[in-house]
């Protein structure tokens, strides 16, 4: 968490509340997560626009124009604006005081989100360089080349689909619930899925993150959006965080168990790991 869904539910509130402000002060409690010299992060932000807010994957990118500042949520970052006083808050750490008296806060209780800058017009570079795979949409995401990654895989296809470079935005939540709807085990070998697996795979991963957007994301723990509202997302998910209640499909208990260090759920009926 965050996933997909809620950096992108996360961005559309950012575009309503904070896009042609001025920013005129900045200020941060955790210099680590300024992964850009510091002074030079302040001054090149402070006097700078939030022209637009755009998202690659699970980044979030604040558009200054000129500049860009990515910003990562990793774990539990999440975005607040106060529109007078900022209260008291241990787990604020990033701030940015607009130019209507406003201060948008960055809050992370463990502190792993990162900020970097870098120039508009290298952007497609930075993206390059980490290897992300295409946008989860039916334009971006195309059948053919995700058949042959797909089919040059020895890797748990779950753990393939993390790592971002078939497609980006599914995290352990997204994963679960796409690979239940294709009746696919996790732990099964990338190149054991057949041609109708891979289709209906690709299918389920853009519904499930589409129907993510459209219901806010899932509100599992802390996540809420810029607006401070939970998502809805948790009420539809079929197999991720019921354990041990009936599959929708066969009425099969869910099974939890570790796959590569995170928690999988699966029907172990509709998933056959064979």
């Amino acid at each position: 968490m965050p996933e997909l869904p809620e950096v992108e539910t996360v961005r559309r509130g950012l575009e309503c509340l904070i896009v042609g402000r001025k920013i005129v002060g900045f200020e941060t409690r955790v210099p680590k997560m300024i992964h850009y010299p510091l002074e030079e992060f302040e001054l090149a932000v402070v006097g700078a626009t939030f022209e637009s807010i755009g998202r690659r994957g699970k980044y979030l990118l604040l558009n200054l124009g000129k500049r860009t500042i990515i910003s990562h949520l990793r774990m539990e970052g999440r975005y607040l604006l106060f529109k007078d006083q900022v209260p008291d808050n241990k787990h604020f750490h990033v701030f940015f005081h607009l130019d209507d008296g406003s201060t948008l806060v960055y809050q992370d209780v463990r502190k792993f989100g990162t900020f970097e800058l870098v120039y508009s017009a290298q952007l497609e570079d930075y993206f390059a360089k980490k290897k992300l795979g295409p946008e989860p949409t039916k334009a971006d995401f195309a059948l053919a080349p995700f058949e042959d990654k797909l089919s040059q895989s020895k890797k748990p296809i779950k753990t393939l689909l993390l790592e971002q470079s078939l497609v980006v935005g599914l995290g352990n939540i997204y994963v679960d619930e796409a690979l239940w709807a294709s009746r696919i085990h996790p732990s099964r070998s990338a190149m054991s899925l057949s041609e109708k697996e891979a289709k209906r795979l690709r299918e389920e991963i853009i519904r499930i993150l589409q129907m993510g957007i459209e219901k806010g994301g899932s509100t599992i723990r802390t996540y809420r959006n810029a607006l401070g509202e939970d998502g809805t997302m948790q009420n539809f998910l079929q197999v991720y965080g019921r354990t041990g209640e009936p599959c929708a499909r066969c009425g099969t208990p869910i099974e939890k168990f570790k796959l590569g260090g995170r928690g999988t759920h699966v029907c172990p009926h509709c998933q056959v790991n064979g």
